[in-house]
């Protein structure tokens, strides 16, 4: 038995791995940091994993160290923790660098588990990522380095579907009963989310960039694209209606007939853009299916998502002189959802393969067990529960993401608004006739945090 455990031991070193998420599942590691999130010191949360960037999963590590600053407020220290998931990323881009660590993190996830192969995310994730950074940068008074993470952002939602579609060319999925059950799950709890790739609040945030950073013919071909994916919202559609109008477009009229004239802003007034962010993505859930081969007890695990997740209600954005109601603009938890649907082809191929190579690993010691007839079947069983205790579901993802995000416009009269989301608490936003204000919200549950710039 000793020799078959040292196969899976060394594969371990050779990958580099951090015993993280092999045996802790990831979800129970980030809880401690969503629940600093919902106190008054949420920049606490970065200590719990910030430690961790450095090991085979800091990308991953390093988005969530980003999200925790960037709703703290500490936009520069969220651009430094970001950056180093872009890092992360240009890594698992340049396959040459990437070539030993791959085949010994491959291999000890045939003996172990996916947790062993090192975190690169779905690709909504990295376009969330490059959007995030933008808003840093806007937030921190650098337009021009807002643009080119607005720029990076866009090309990433055509460049990962590639990557993913020629990456899945050879994949079929497993013919399995309870798989495809699992399959078709996922696909209603998606709901219309056909596509993770396609996300309508990047699309929408890069053109509201655009936009007031004075490029509105880009602004117009992000917001049509959001309106795409993301057809009913009302806010949206009236942007496309004004834009239209003002860059002389040949949908202008069609645009009117089917959504109403374009409303602008009266004389001593300003725009007030909200970017509404509430709730937290869904923890991937864990299927475990046990059965024997040739009498020997294994187990198949997977990720999942439950189809229990309580809708997000509209946000009440009061303090305005009048009620604004938000829209949602794209429900993360589906993209989320639709990513893990996406992957679970080469998942099921791994998986095949670490069936049968711990299948061998138990036949093989049974064998040795009895060629030495003075030994017991200890080594056996201790296989056995080798085998199944090391099968744990790769529950790796982005948690401090949103659930939902939403959005609302309206112009304002100059001044200063004590505005609030729903009953939570006020904040100060400032409005200037002629001037844009940026309102981003994020709500955690308990607190809700406003961050605004006048451009």
């Amino acid at each position: 038995m000793k020799k078959w455990l040292l196969l899976p031991l060394l594969s371990l070193l050779v990958s580099g791995c951090a015993l993280n998420s092999i045996f802790i599942n990831y979800p129970s590691q980030i809880a401690p940091v969503k629940a600093q999130l919902n106190t008054s010191t949420p920049i606490k949360g970065v200590l719990e994993v910030e430690s961790n960037i450095s090991g085979a999963d800091g990308l991953l590590y390093a988005q969530e160290a980003g999200r925790v600053a960037q709703i703290s407020g500490d936009f520069e220290a969220s651009k430094k923790y970001y950056q180093q998931a872009v890092t992360g990323y240009l890594k698992f881009d340049d396959k040459a660098t990437l070539s030993v660590t791959d085949m010994g993190a491959t291999a000890s996830s045939l003996f172990i588990n996916d947790n062993v192969i090192p975190y690169r995310g779905p690709g909504f994730e990295r376009v969330m990522l490059h959007q995030y950074q933008a808003l840093n940068y806007i937030f921190s008074g650098d337009q021009q380095g807002a643009l080119v993470e607005v720029r990076r952002s866009n090309d990433l939602q055509s460049s990962e579907q590639a990557r993913y579609q020629k990456s899945n060319e050879s994949v079929q999925a497993m013919a399995n009963g309870t798989i495809d059950a699992e399959v078709n799950k996922l696909g209603k709890a998606a709901g219309t989310v056909t596509s993770s790739f396609l996300n309508a609040y990047s699309y929408y945030t890069t053109g509201v960039l655009h936009e007031i950073l004075g490029e509105p013919n880009d602004a117009f071909i992000d917001y049509r694209k959001a309106a795409q994916i993301s057809p009913d919202n009302p806010y949206l559609q009236k942007d496309l209606v004004r834009l239209a109008k003002q860059l002389s477009m040949p949908q202008a009229g069609e645009f009117e007939r089917r959504w109403g004239k374009a409303i602008t802003a009266k004389k001593d007034q300003g725009e007030v853009i909200f970017l509404i962010e509430r709730g937290f993505v869904p923890e991937k859930q864990s299927l475990t299916v046990p059965f024997t081969i040739h009498g020997n007890w294994q187990t198949a695990s997977l990720a999942t998502y439950t189809s229990n997740s309580r809708p997000v209600s509209p946000g009440k954005i009061k303090g305005l002189g009048k009620n604004l109601t938000a829209a949602p603009i794209a429900n993360l938890d589906a993209l989320a959802i639709t990513a893990l649907k996406e992957e679970l082809p080469a998942a099921l191929i791994r998986q095949a393969a670490r069936v049968y190579a711990k299948s061998e690993m138990a036949r093989s010691v049974e064998s040795d067990s009895k060629k030495r007839h003075n030994e017991t079947d200890i080594a056996v069983i201790a296989m056995q529960i080798f085998n199944v205790v090391t099968e744990q579901a790769d529950r790796r993802s982005w948690l401090t993401l949103p659930k939902q995000a939403q959005i609302a416009r309206t112009y304002l009269n100059n001044g200063s608004y004590s505005v609030q989301l729903d009953n939570g608490t006020p904040a100060q936003v400032e409005v200037k006739s002629g001037r844009t204000t940026l309102v981003w919200a994020v709500d955690t549950g308990n607190y809700t945090r406003f961050y605004s710039i006048i451009i």
